[in-house]
């Protein structure tokens, strides 16, 4: 398969996995917890269960690296070319009954993400994105492209995270910087609204695992925003626990 096709497929994996999603919700769920104390739901084990079979049948080559397999102690090695999976990227939302929850499937060729899918159910919107080329929004049958912005002259749009993250380190990493707004946004939502030129920073303090970054990272690269780490430093995948250190989002740059 070719980029296109594969983000095809990515795009049509994310939008069964949220319909399965939203039909949990309007049933109802238990909310148990991992481990690591993060929570977890039936949506999120019925949304990967239908991502992983659909990218395992449709391309076996490339290897599938899920949250919840991972959690389950099912643990593949990264390689060249493999998928990283967030069936359900804001459970915490989801549980409270709040629509800032969303679907990651993401592509990474030697350590960068190269396309990627982030599904909001709730809003009915679809983003996606092929680095270098371009990335776009979908709602209903509606498909645009979407461009970061440059910042405005009133001030950055701050998205920042409703409830990982120190705020102190927000106002110290703030304090030089014109700010108009900030918002509080859960999961990878925040992404796409830099993605579509809505917002103009996001700095993360917080603890992320790499498939909460993957697809909106490859989704907002491919609208011209970049994704970093603190000290500038190009922003990698494939690392040891899958963890990710702190890093800042930015819509497009001046030049």
């Amino acid at each position: 398969m070719d980029d296109d096709a594969l983000i095809a497929l990515a795009a049509a994996l994310a939008l069964e996995a949220g319909a399965a999603i939203l039909a949990v919700r309007r049933r109802g769920f238990d909310v148990v917890r991992k481990e690591d104390r993060s929570p977890v739901t039936e949506a999120d084990h019925a949304a990967e269960a239908i991502i992983v079979a659909g990218l395992r049948e449709a391309v076996p080559d490339i290897p599938v690296i899920a949250e919840e397999e991972v959690a389950a102690g099912h643990i593949t090695q990264p390689t060249a070319e493999y998928w990283l999976v967030d069936p359900l990227d804001g459970t915490r939302e989801f549980a409270a009954g709040n629509d800032e929850f969303a679907v990651n499937i993401g592509l990474v060729r030697n350590g960068r993400p190269v396309l990627g899918v982030v599904a909001i159910p709730a809003a009915g919107e679809l983003f996606g994105g092929i680095v270098g080329r371009n990335a776009w929004k979908r709602a209903g049958s509606i498909q645009t492209t979407v461009s970061a912005r440059l910042p405005p002259e009133e001030g950055l749009t701050v998205l920042a995270s409703r409830y990982h993250g120190s705020s102190t380190r927000l106002d110290e990493f703030l304090r030089d910087k014109r700010v108009a707004k900030l918002i509080n946004f859960g999961s990878s939502v925040k992404f796409c609204r830099l993605a579509e030129g809505i917002a103009d920073l996001y700095p993360r303090f917080g603890r992320t695992m790499e498939w909460d970054t993957c697809a909106p990272q490859a989704v907002l690269e491919a609208a011209g925003g970049t994704v970093r780490l603190m000290d500038g430093e190009e922003f990698r995948y494939g690392k040891p626990g899958w963890e990710n250190p702190h890093f800042v989002c930015t819509g497009r740059l001046p030049s």
